[in-house]
């Protein structure tokens, strides 16, 4: 073996040492990100597991034809009902508000960041946003019957003190930072070059906005949609608070009513046996809502695929 040679091999051996222990930290760090992954599949199974095994005791006493068709909830009291329903009234009226309410605010406020505010303004009002989104719900809650409800009396004196109105304005304004931070960011990947194209024809800023950016990241705006209107059907501490958690039929923003997750935490709260019809409700209500996120969801995808391919 020549001098030569023999040089090479400590630098070739150290090569293949650098190689293997390279390859070694990818393998561990995909192990650990499959077992992420596996962690959420779990969870998930399992939710759905205890959801639909706790519902299929539930449906053994009480006829599905009447979960989804009686118009009473009454399922603590003597006479029992479980009218599904009046519940689902209540989580699309306030859901429906406080979208009608935060979908058009927080595609404005995305549209204003991404292509009218100066960088510093920008680097303000994000932290802001992000600081709104951390308000804990239940301040919410009280904010919303404390401040939002007396002043919505005071243009409408008829209304009471609990109400869907006042519970989905609230909630509305606290999912605006979700729908504005995601579709901003979703609007802000959008490559230059688009605008350039827009401005080269003559288009000026808002109509580039408006007809060029938004239709390119309408992918990310449909995620933004999806993920508030999800926040809007889950959530239950300022329902809780402000609308009132009366079981009430009722497709009137201006009444009060009860909702899926505001009856779950009444009924979680309580003293019912475990296994009993009354605590096995609390399952199908979360069943229901679950399919009510998951047709949303899926509705969502399917909206954003057709609009990519009429795009």
């Amino acid at each position: 073996m020549s001098a030569n040679n023999a040089s090479d091999l400590p630098t070739v051996s150290n090569r293949l040492a650098f190689n293997a222990m390279r390859n070694w930290k990818e393998r561990l760090i995909e192990a650990i990100l499959l077992g992420a992954a596996t962690i959420s599949v779990l969870t998930t199974l399992g939710i759905v597991y205890v959801l639909v095994s706790e519902s299929y005791s539930f449906f053994q006493n009480v006829s599905i034809i009447d979960f989804l068709t009686d118009t009473q909830w009454t399922p603590l009291f003597d006479d029992a009902h479980f009218g599904i329903m009046v519940l689902i009234s209540g989580t699309l009226v306030s859901s429906g508000v406080a979208l009608l309410l935060a979908i058009p605010m927080g595609t404005i406020i995305a549209i204003y960041l991404s292509e009218f505010a100066n960088p510093k303004v920008r680097e303000m009002a994000k932290p802001i946003l992000e600081l709104l989104g951390g308000i804990p719900t239940i301040v919410f809650g009280y904010f919303a019957l404390l401040v939002v409800t007396p002043i919505l009396q005071f243009f409408l004196p008829s209304l009471p003190g609990f109400s869907l109105l006042s519970a989905g304005i609230v909630m509305g304004i606290m999912i605006v930072p979700y729908i504005a931070s995601l579709s901003e960011d979703a609007m802000r990947a959008v490559p230059m070059s688009m605008r350039e194209g827009a401005y080269a024809m003559g288009s000026t800023k808002l109509y580039t906005a408006i007809h060029v950016v938004v239709p390119a990241a309408i992918s990310g705006l449909a995620a933004s949609y999806i993920l508030g209107i999800s926040r809007a059907v889950g959530e239950t501490m300022i329902l809780a608070v402000a609308a009132g958690m009366q079981p009430n039929l009722t497709w009137n923003p201006m009444e009060p009513a009860a909702t899926i997750t505001s009856f779950i935490v009444q009924v979680a709260l309580g003293d019912l046996p475990h296994g009993s019809i009354g605590y096995q409700t609390i399952f199908a209500a979360g069943l229901t809502l679950l399919m009510i996120t998951l047709v949303f969801n899926i509705l969502g995808q399917w909206l954003r695929a057709k609009y990519r391919e009429n795009y």
